[in-house]
């Protein structure tokens, strides 16, 4: 008797061991990207080191959780078309080369934008200049990439906060025409590809506004555009989830998709209450304005885990009107919150620490997932 009940404890010892093993490998194998496989695609932003691949585990978790990919910098103009005869594709062959490898969404950023110009770009004062200047940079570099790449942004960030159009070296000589000329360049070097408008503070009324002014135009004028990209540079208390909600609805509605492309939420304090993205911006530091510098509270940690949850349900409720959700880096440390708009400091913007663990926000992420099936 004492001999079967022995044997029956070990049985039963290791039915819950292997039950448990099994529970443990399930959820090692859980990904964001298997989660919302058919919902959008997950994407990140790829830094140089990524897209060659000299961290083994980065690029372990690039694989497991993303199946979109977008340059972070290398597609930019002052890295790939440096010099007025002279194009360096090295770094972007590389990072297409990646995708297709990895069977991953590509995305191309960006094709027109007045900031990261090379510096012979700025010095462009005359029209038919900048006209032949912007037909030889979109059909060159689209052109190489035709059939590979899944889409562009081609137009990157030409409006102001009230939504009317930015002061750039291509408005300055073109006019509004150059917004059109993009769109119509790009889709002859590649009729098949999905063109995108991308901006940040797109979801704030007055910009929102002037974004559904600006695809509406491009598209009277005959232009080709495929959708629209919000930046989702946000913050844990804005903007609010209504105003995101309705601009989902509002660029829908003109029959294009929505794309959430560069995806962070900061955690620490902007001067003069900043909104926005705008790279050329900069303050100096604090340590009032840098409070977290060797870890984030569990309090802070459990405000921007809620944030995300919060956000991913409406990405979720208006799964049918949006292409892809792309975080802009893969980690904490990369992140360029780091330096802006104050250099030096540390911030904990996306889902994956510096050490590449996956935090309280990656897991609200994923439980709005798994709790449904």
């Amino acid at each position: 008797m004492k001999f079967i009940n022995y044997y029956y404890l070990l049985l039963v010892s290791l039915i819950l061991l292997s039950s448990c093993n099994a529970k443990k490998q399930e959820v090692e194998t859980i990904s964001l990207k298997d989660s919302y496989k058919d919902d959008f695609y997950i994407g990140t932003a790829l830094s140089a080191d990524q897209i060659e691949e000299k961290d083994a585990k980065v690029d372990s978790l690039v694989k497991k959780e993303f199946n979109a990919i977008t340059a972070e910098n290398s597609m930019k103009s002052m890295f790939v078309h440096p010099f007025p005869n002279k194009y360096d594709f090295a770094l972007t062959d590389k990072f297409v080369a990646y995708g297709e490898k990895n069977k991953m969404f590509i995305h191309g950023h960006t094709l027109i934008w007045h900031s990261q110009l090379a510096p012979w770009m700025e010095k462009i004062k005359d029209s038919t200049e900048m006209k032949a200047f912007m037909k030889d940079h979109i059909t060159t570099i689209v052109s190489k990439y035709k059939g590979r790449i899944n889409s562009w942004d081609v137009v990157n960030e030409a409006l102001n906060e009230d939504g009317t159009l930015r002061k750039s070296v291509f408005l300055s000589t073109l006019g509004e025409r150059y917004l059109v000329d993009a769109f119509k360049l790009a889709a002859a070097a590649d009729p098949k590809v999905d063109l995108y408008y991308n901006d940040y503070n797109i979801e704030e009324p007055a910009k929102r506004e002037g974004a559904i002014k600006l695809i509406k135009k491009i598209k009277a004028a005959g232009g080709k555009i495929d959708g629209v990209g919000i930046q989702g540079h946000w913050r844990l208390a804005s903007p609010s989830l209504d105003e995101i909600e309705k601009s989902i609805l509002a660029y829908s509605a003109l029959g294009i998709k929505v794309a959430i492309t560069e995806l962070d939420i900061t955690v620490l304090p902007n001067p003069w209450d900043l909104k926005g993205a705008d790279v050329n911006q900069n303050f100096e530091g604090s340590a009032k304005m840098n409070p977290y510098p060797e870890k984030l509270p569990d309090s802070i940690q459990v405000k921007l885990a809620d944030r995300y949850a919060s956000i991913f349900k409406i990405f979720l409720k208006h799964k049918d009107k949006i292409s892809r959700v792309t975080f802009w880096g893969v980690h904490d440390g990369q992140s360029w919150l780091n330096d802006w708009p104050i250099k030096g400091r540390t911030n904990y913007p996306l889902l994956f620490d510096t050490k590449l663990q996956p935090k309280k926000a990656y897991n609200s992420v994923l439980e709005l997932k798994e709790t449904k099936k």
